[in-house]
């Protein structure tokens, strides 16, 4: 039998629970999880590519089928070149599948042999996003349970460093 190996993409700016209970379902239904984190000259991130990827392997450090990555380009020619079978994108809304159709349809355009698999996310995080999270925090709204406990403190952190910048 074949490994099935399954990428969870985004850009984790910063990972939230949302993505995490994505993550911790995916790494439940596949052989191998890489958790890839897009590398996106036209975002602006709050946190560095390296930070990104800091804060995923921490919190991804107890799932044992879980990796941490980072890709360029197009997310299927990714999946092709690490044999990955699956794209795993977690959706909130209806406004994120009409999205997400349009990309998965182009992407078995472009490589019949990758599906992508929806999976709905737990009603607990279904208004959540990382934007969402960083303008609570750059408000000074609490975001505990929103975030894992050390993305948290890490945001906090970053936030303390623009505005000591800043000023």
């Amino acid at each position: 039998m074949s490994v099935r190996r399954a990428l969870v993409p985004g850009s984790f700016d910063p990972v939230t629970n949302g993505h995490l209970d994505i993550i911790e379902r995916a790494a439940g239904l596949f052989d191998e999880v890489r958790v890839v984190v897009a590398r996106n000259a036209s975002k602006s991130p709050l946190f560095s590519l390296d930070e990104r990827l800091e804060m995923l392997q921490d919190v991804c450090s107890p799932l044992k089928n879980v990796t941490v990555h980072t890709f360029d380009g197009l997310l299927v020619q990714y999946a092709i070149d690490c044999k990955a079978q699956v794209i795993v994108k977690g959706l909130r809304a209806v406004s994120d599948f009409e999205y997400e159709l349009q990309m998965a349809l182009m992407n078995r355009r472009l490589a019949d042999r990758v599906e992508t698999v929806f999976l709905m996310t737990g009603a607990d995080y279904s208004y959540l996003s990382s934007n969402i999270v960083k303008e609570i925090a750059r408000l000074g709204g609490a975001v505990e349970g929103l975030v894992p406990e050390s993305v948290e403190k890490r945001l906090r952190q970053k936030l303390a460093e623009q505005r000591r910048e800043t000023v």
